[in-house]
């Protein structure tokens, strides 16, 4: 029902898995991933305790092909099961029962496994193994994920069709306000094309919550800093100070995670200046 991607970044710091399925919500049943654990993708009659088996079994330094062996080899429904693992350290894992459907496989290398079932052929993981490998090591790991994905969409994918995709990505304390790790965590549950909607989200999300590039920050003194402090006046926001009263606009418009004090994100910029 599905094809999927499990990963670990190249600094081994992030973990993640990006699924699409002609399934409903397909977010809801794949994916599971622990910051410096590992990340795991159960698809095709999928058994939904593999998340936190698996997860269980990497936390005690099993590694990947090991964690599947145990998996499949307690599943009396293993022959119709597909899983992918990758964890900390070294290669992924992937596995398919001889009684998946047609097309059935996957593929898995150093930080990675790939597999899918009920594809058009092979061509979808081998597509999504090309984008994989030629991706950018130091690119987002959501961004690399996301392109392997739509690869694979692009070769033909699910040959039912399309309904669903989503998008996890962990990583220790690179989560919202630095409280959680839990870094990507989006979902199209229902779409005739979730994989540009799944593109559209996740630009909107490095938006609101990426963090800002500490070189392209611009200070806040000057014509700049008179500017800024006449448009927040105009939205209704006068704080005590500029950083305040950009803050307090900032939270409004969810760009909370963008404000540095004394300096302004140039995107955040961009977005007062199309406020008016």
């Amino acid at each position: 029902m599905t094809f999927s991607i499990v990963a670990r970044s190249a600094d081994g710091h992030s973990h993640g898995i990006a699924v699409a399925s002609k399934f409903l919500a397909v977010g809801a049943a794949v994916p599971a991933a622990e910051a410096q654990i590992g990340a795991v993708a159960t698809q095709s009659y999928a058994n939904l305790a593999y998340r936190p088996q698996a997860l269980a079994l990497l936390r005690t330094g099993v590694d990947a092909a090991g964690v599947v062996a145990g998996l499949t080899a307690a599943d009396g429904g293993r022959t119709q099961r597909q899983v992918g693992v990758v964890g900390a350290t070294g290669a992924g894992a992937t596995y398919t029962g001889a009684d998946c459907h047609d097309w059935a496989g996957g593929v898995a290398g150093d930080g990675f496994a790939i597999q899918g079932n009920i594809l058009v052929g092979p061509e979808v993981v081998d597509a999504m193994l090309a984008a994989w490998l030629g991706s950018d090591p130091a690119a987002p790991l959501a961004r690399r994920l996301l392109a392997a994905l739509r690869a694979g969409d692009e070769a033909g994918g699910d040959k039912r069709g399309r309904q669903s995709a989503a998008l996890l990505v962990v990583a220790r304390g690179e989560g919202y306000g630095g409280t959680s790790d839990v870094v990507v965590d989006l979902r199209v549950d229902d779409h005739h094309e979730p994989l540009p909607e799944m593109a559209r989200l996740l630009h909107m999300h490095e938006l609101l919550f990426g963090k800002p590039d500490p070189a392209s920050l611009l200070a806040l003194d000057g014509p700049l800093a008179a500017e800024v402090r006449g448009r927040l006046v105009a939205a209704g926001h006068e704080g005590a100070t500029l950083d305040d009263a950009l803050a307090s606009w900032a939270g409004v418009e969810n760009l909370e995670e963008r404000i540095v004090p004394g300096k302004i994100d140039p995107l955040v910029l961009a977005h007062l200046r199309k406020a008016d």
